[in-house]
C-alpha cells in the first residue's frame, strides 16, 4: 500500500510539473519541437518529419507546430 501511495505522489507531482511548464509558456507551447533542431536527434542534417524543415532554416514550415 505505501508503495501505490508512493508511485501516485510521484506520478501527480509529474503531471502537476508538466501542468505548470504548460501555463507558464506563452499560448501553451513548447519551444524547440522542431527535431532538425536538435543535434543529438538529427546527425546527419536531415529535414523535419513533420513539417519538412531543414537545420539551417529559421522558421517552420509548418504555422500550426510553430512555437
Amino acid at each position: 500500500m505505501k508503495l501505490a501511495l508512493i508511485t501516485i505522489a510521484l506520478l501527480a507531482l509529474g503531471f502537476a510539473g508538466i501542468a505548470i511548464k504548460i501555463w507558464g509558456k506563452k499560448d501553451g507551447k513548447f519551444a524547440g519541437t522542431c527535431a532538425s533542431q536538435n543535434p543529438f536527434l538529427n546527425k546527419d542534417g536531415e529535414a523535419c518529419g513533420m513539417c519538412g524543415k531543414l537545420p539551417e532554416e529559421q522558421d517552420c514550415k509548418n504555422p500550426e507546430l510553430e512555437s
